[in-house]
């Protein structure tokens, strides 16, 4: 007949093993390798924006929503395009080279004309920037993917100017890397134009834009606007195929 004490052995035999793996995975011998982390999935939110448009607040509000929930991966852009300026208001964030950009996506997603606001993600799918439900999918979607690439980044400050210097480990072929400068945030008091009166905020407004070969490593320069040189800012860099324009990895950095 068996004690006790041999049954009270038996049942704790699973828990020592059990305790014994927790430990060996989390503690490990020197010289060991430490364990491969698998990249994260993500989500580029590009809007298209204006302040001359009066439908272009709410999208404003809905991505400003969205950044102040701090998701993990999730990077938003504010670029303001330049042709509603001719209509009552001038845009002061605004430039024909972020026109120019919408236009590409116009192109590579059949659309027949360009709109604001417009949201695109990870420049694989297009809408209606203030369609909250939609941009909520689109990014619990896109962040189920992995990066195709990793991409590491270094900031220099030398006093109105700042030097960005990337790697990106795998093979980027048919690949661009965009760079954008970042101001977190601005609010602006509309005098004229269809938002005449009102007092908009917005939030990561893109205020410059390089667009290089994505090489493995390399380094380019901002010069920073004269109204931000003494607020923090921003960089985040990602890379897109030429053809598709489809996202692929993205990572930032402040300043």
């Amino acid at each position: 007949m068996k004690s006790k004490s041999f049954y009270l052995i038996l049942l704790a035999l699973p828990v020592m093993a059990i305790s014994i793996a927790a430990f060996t995975s989390t503690h490990k011998k020197p010289g060991q390798p430490s364990p491969v982390t698998i990249a994260n999935g993500f989500a580029v939110v590009e809007l298209f924006t204006s302040e001359g448009c009066s439908s272009c607040p709410a999208a404003d509000e809905t991505v400003a929503r969205l950044l102040a929930k701090n998701k993990a991966n999730v990077y938003v852009l504010s670029y303001h395009v330049d042709y509603w300026d001719k209509l009552g208001w001038k845009d002061e964030f605004s430039s024909a080279s972020f026109t120019q950009r919408q236009n590409q996506y116009a192109s590579a997603f059949g659309l027949n004309s360009i709109y604001t606001p417009q949201v695109v993600v990870n420049g694989s799918t297009e809408f209606v920037g203030s369609d909250e439900a939609r941009l909520n999918a689109a990014i619990e979607s896109s962040t189920e993917n992995q990066s195709s690439f990793n991409i590491s980044l270094t900031i220099k400050r030398n006093a109105n100017f700042i030097t960005v210097i990337y790697e990106i480990n795998g093979n980027t072929a048919g690949q661009l890397l965009n760079i954008a400068l970042i101001q977190p945030e601005a609010t602006v008091s509309i005098k004229r134009g269809e938002n005449g009166g009102r007092t908009l905020r917005h939030v990561n407004i893109v205020r410059s834009l390089k667009i290089l070969e994505a090489a493995g490593k390399g380094k380019t320069n901002f010069k920073i606007p004269g109204d931000v040189t003494s607020i923090p800012l921003q960089v985040v860099a990602y890379t897109q195929e030429k053809k598709s324009l489809h996202i692929t990895a993205a990572e930032k950095q402040s300043l």
